[in-house]
Parts: structure tokens; C-alpha cells; sequence
């Protein structure tokens, strides 16, 4: 591999597709990460025909060891210029449904496998001097004060999930800034809507049903334009950014309570 290189979890379908392509025609070689060989090993031919990009094909269930240790020994060994954790799925269920496997999968999936691939990217990053790493959430990351409804499905693990990518991108985020020997690496969190995927074919809902989807080409867009920029969240339908400061403001308004020894009056 002769150009930046990029690895890209979830590649075989969707957001995670389309963020391989858009990478491809940036002009970088990739290392595409999923479960389905086939479809990688489609994708990666189009890739090389279309582009002329090296890329490498990575079969790996991240719901497992093994699967998260293949892709971060990959990722500690290979000069990477971006990282995409992308992998998800729903498993949207009553909390008090949910079988206990599918809960332990969305956990490794979406937190664990992000937490050790990023781990072992970034030390490399630094080193280098250059680099990116988007952590691919979803609205729901917000979603934890609202009931269940006609477009909001039983969530408890996953919206979780995505708070815990919200949060520890934007923590790391603060922590690669606060030298500046780490502040030339980038991280983000990238919250997107609905989108126009096989996404919520796979998990039973009604598409007809739904509100306009917004395509995953236009998500990876936007995340890789927000990156540039020096975005740490990224919500791509988003037009006014000072939202997501109102919600900043919000919760340090609560946390200088940390420093108040005495009960709030109403627990007394």
C-alpha cells in the first residue's frame, strides 16, 4: 500500500460502504472490516477498478475476541490515516426481552471493538504526527428522556451504546488537544439520523412507514467534510451547529455540583 491507508469497519453494507467509497475516491488504499467475505471482496474489486485503491479484505465478527483482536492487531500494525468504527446493529428490544447474548454483542460491537481498535491506532497516529478516527453513533446517543414511538423503537442497550461513543470521543477529543504533541490527531463522533440503509430492513421495520431517509453517501460526506474541519460531533442533518452547544452548555451547568458537599434542599 503506496497511498494514506484507511480502515473501515461495517464496509460490506451502508454507511461503512460508503464511507470505503468515499475514501477510495479521496485517493487512499483501505482495509475493509466485516463479516460477509463476499460482499468485502466485491466492494474491494469495484474499489480497485473504479479508483485503483489497494484494498485489503478483513473478514471479523467484532462480536467476538477474536474478531475485535484481528482488527486491532491490524490496526497496531499498519500506519493508518483514518479509522472508521462503523460495525452496528440494533437489536432493538424491550430491555426486559432482550436476550442476553444480543445485549453482550451490542456491547462488544459498538464499545468494545471501538475502544480497542482506537487504542491500538492511536499511538501510530501520534507518533506520525497525522490522523483521524470517526466513531460512527447515531441520534439516539440523545434519545434516552423519550418514550418509545411510532419512530423510536425499544433502544435501552443500543441508544446506551451510542452515548458511550458520544462521550468517550468527546473526552479523548479533550485529551489529544490538551498537548500538542497528540493535538494533530482528530477524533469524531458522527450522529446521523435515519438513514437510507438495509439497517432497519434487517430489524423488521416498516420503511414505508418511515420519514424521509437520508442517503449514507451524503452521512459519509458530511463526516469526512466535519473531520477536515476539526468537528468533533458531527450531525449531518444538523444545520445550525450552536444546537449541540446549547446541549454542551447544558450539562456543565449541572456538573459543578460535583463540588457541593450539602444535599440539594429537595432530599432533605
Amino acid at each position: 500500500m503506496s497511498r494514506p491507508i484507511a480502515l473501515v469497519t461495517g464496509a460490506s453494507a451502508g454507511i461503512g460502504q460508503s464511507f470505503a467509497e468515499a475514501l477510495a475516491r479521496e485517493g487512499h488504499d483501505l482495509i475493509v472490516v466485516a463479516r460477509r467475505r463476499d460482499r468485502l471482496q466485491a466492494l474491494a474489486d469495484r474499489l480497485a477498478a473504479e479508483h485503483k485503491s489497494n484494498v485489503q479484505v478483513l473478514v471479523a465478527d467484532l462480536a467476538t475476541d477474536a474478531g475485535i483482536e484481528a482488527v486491532a492487531s491490524r490496526a497496531a500494525s499498519t500506519p493508518l490515516d483514518v479509522v472508521i468504527n462503523n460495525a452496528g446493529f440494533g437489536g432493538y428490544r424491550p430491555f426486559v426481552e432482550i436476550d442476553p447474548k444480543v445485549a453482550d454483542d451490542l456491547v462488544a460491537v459498538h464499545i468494545r471493538a471501538v475502544v480497542r481498535v482506537t487504542r491500538a491506532a492511536l499511538p501510530g497516529m501520534v507518533q506520525r504526527e497525522r490522523g483521524g478516527i470517526v466513531n460512527v453513533a447515531s441520534l439516539l446517543a440523545f434519545s434516552g428522556s423519550l418514550p418509545p414511538n411510532n419512530f423510536l423503537p425499544f433502544r435501552a442497550v443500543y441508544a446506551g451504546a451510542k452515548a458511550f461513543l458520544l462521550t468517550f470521543t468527546q473526552a479523548l477529543a479533550g485529551e489529544l488537544a490538551s498537548s500538542p504533541a497528540t493535538s494533530k490527531v482528530r477524533v469524531q463522533v458522527c450522529l446521523p439520523g435515519i438513514v437510507k440503509t438495509e439497517f432497519h430492513e434487517v430489524q423488521g421495520f416498516d420503511t414505508s412507514k418511515m420519514p424521509p431517509r437520508m442517503s449514507p453517501d451524503d452521512v459519509a460526506r458530511a463526516s469526512l467534510a466535519g473531520l477536515n474541519m476539526g468537528e468533533i460531533v458531527c450531525v449531518p442533518a444538523l444545520e445550525d451547529p450552536a444546537a449541540l452547544q446549547t446541549v454542551d452548555e447544558a450539562q456543565r451547568a449541572v456538573f459543578p455540583s460535583a463540588r457541593i458537599p450539602i444535599l440539594a434542599s429537595r432530599y432533605r
